[in-house]
């Protein structure tokens, strides 16, 4: 049985595992950069060590010091978390082969679905729909040319060996075709280490829909459910919701069926997440596979009742999953906001430095996912993500007003955040009646009419945020201090922290 974890990741997901832990009576190690001494992993965890620089090749991408490291602090179990080394089948196969037991599905059922063309090959082969396109990499320029031809305009070109909006490119028409094709395999070997590319017919206006997979090592496999996740900005989901609004039961049925059997297509055991496309005919298309936990989590354990982590470690330890309908059911809806360091009104560039001022909200049906606390530093190395909020509610309206409501309660300075841009995507008519689609937020950012809307909110975010502060510390603001924004907030809270 599991006694003790290594966590291979941080911010909030190692704080969650670390959570998960205690309740099953496992100790958690964590691990981090000198970039993340104060992030509230370190000091959440019952032991913690340093593995190196702030870059991630230098500490989180080294396989050999991570599993040197749970070697010597007594470990038996590594969880990688998400991203990261996290659907990289080489790690798996390491932490496979030094004894160690690795929380998550197996290096081969990683390798089957980690090149995009193979995975859709196989769930080709297994009554899995697909978007249609190629099932292997285009070998060169020509040939991809006369497939878009053949398969009509517009098209998408995307990386074989990755996701995440890297290394695709939209092409309406053959002019664009030589420029997208060439940008995109240059893309592809920066993000991925792998040029290769493929070609699918471009879905307009398609939803995005994910349904929760569980599957132990015993050949037992449920869906828990589905997600949507149609709130994205450059390919990066920001609100993700579950139930999906689009579903009715029938087609709820349908696309779940389709999960599970691409589940099992690979042998897959552990929490992983079958992604989908789904067009204004209401049909859909198998994307890709998630080997791994997912950031939005969390919505699907507020509507089921379930702890994904905590099974996740579970099906590891070799137990047998037993879930019917007496122990969990889908009641109720969840909305999930991911809070970002980042300028919104400077096209979204990462904000970084340290969290002088972190007061999280609360009330009915809230959760807040934190990976860190005051005096924390957000680094330039990693993702910029500082938190995940998500409001529970009876129905879907109940839950957006909620994480609404918390989001404006939501207090942090030392660096910007994106809450104000959340704030407006819960409040903006096309999300509360759920006839966005993925491309509602790129979208309105070109009509230009965002950012001073975003503007504004801050300014009286700013304000609110400063009478708060002042009250609890009695501190005394100047005029000029107070009437600056956001930059004379970062001062004047770093001088209150010093």
């Amino acid at each position: 049985m599991i006694q003790k974890i290594l966590i291979a990741n941080r911010g909030e997901i190692a704080v969650r595992i670390i959570r998960a832990c205690r309740e099953l009576g496992i100790k958690a190690v964590a691990v981090f950069s000198d970039a993340d001494k104060k992030s509230l992993h370190t000091l959440l965890a019952d032991e913690s060590y340093n593995i190196g620089p702030g870059p991630s090749s230098e500490s989180y991408l080294d396989i050999r010091k991570l599993i040197q490291t749970a070697k010597e602090s007594g470990c038996d179990a590594i969880h990688p978390g998400y991203g990261f080394l996290s659907e990289r089948a080489e790690f798996i196969k390491a932490v496979e082969d030094s004894g160690l037991i690795f929380i998550g599905p197996s290096s081969k059922s990683v390798s089957m679905m980690g090149s995009k063309t193979a995975a859709r090959d196989l769930m080709s082969r297994n009554n899995v729909p697909i978007v249609p396109g190629t099932l292997k990499p285009i070998s060169n320029l020509s040939e991809g040319k006369e497939i878009a031809l053949s398969m009509g305009f517009p098209v998408l070109i995307k990386a074989s060996a990755g996701g995440g909006g890297k290394g695709m490119k939209k092409v309406f028409n053959l002019g664009e075709f030589d420029s997208a094709f060439e940008s995109a395999k240059r893309e592809a070997l920066k993000s991925f280490g792998d040029d290769s590319v493929y070609i699918e017919k471009l879905i307009e206006k398609p939803k995005h829909i994910e349904v929760q997979i569980l599957a132990d090592k015993h050949g037992n496999y449920y869906h828990i459910f589905e997600r949507e996740c149609s709130v994205q900005r450059r390919h990066q989901k920001i609100v993700e919701e579950a139930p999906s609004a689009s579903l009715d039961e029938k087609l709820r049925e349908k696309i779940t069926t389709a999960a599970v059997n691409a589940a099992k297509a690979c042998g897959y055991y552990s929490a992983g997440t079958i992604e989908f496309l789904l067009d204004t005919n209401r049909n859909f298309y198998f994307l890709e596979m998630n080997t791994r936990i997912q950031v939005e989590h969390p919505v699907t354990e507020q509507i089921s009742g379930l702890d994904l982590i905590k099974m996740q470690i579970k099906i590891a330890n070799g137990e047998v999953l037993a879930l019917h309908k007496d122990n969990y059911c889908m009641r109720g809806h969840a909305v999930e906001a991911r809070i970002y360091a980042e300028e919104p009104t400077n096209n979204f560039a990462p904000s970084t430095g340290r969290l002088t001022h972190h007061k999280i909200p609360s009330g009915p049906g809230i959760r807040v996912d934190e990976g860190f606390t005051v005096g924390s530093e957000i680094s330039m190395f990693y993702d910029p993500m500082i938190a995940k909020v998500t409001a529970y509610g009876s129905d879907r309206h109940t839950a957006i007003k909620r994480l609404t409501g918390a989001l404006r309660e939501y207090q942090v300075a030392g660096v910007s955040t994106n809450i104000p841009f959340l704030i407006w995507i819960l409040e903006h008519k096309s999300f509360n009646d759920a006839s966005y689609d993925i491309n509602f937020i790129d979208e309105e950012i070109e009509k230009g009419t965002v950012q001073g809307i975003i503007a504004g909110e801050d300014v009286t975010r700013t304000a609110a945020a400063f009478g708060v502060i002042m009250r609890h510390t009695g501190t005394q603001i100047s005029k000029n201090v107070a009437e600056n924004g956001s930059g004379a907030r970062t001062g004047w809270v770093e001088m209150q922290y010093e």
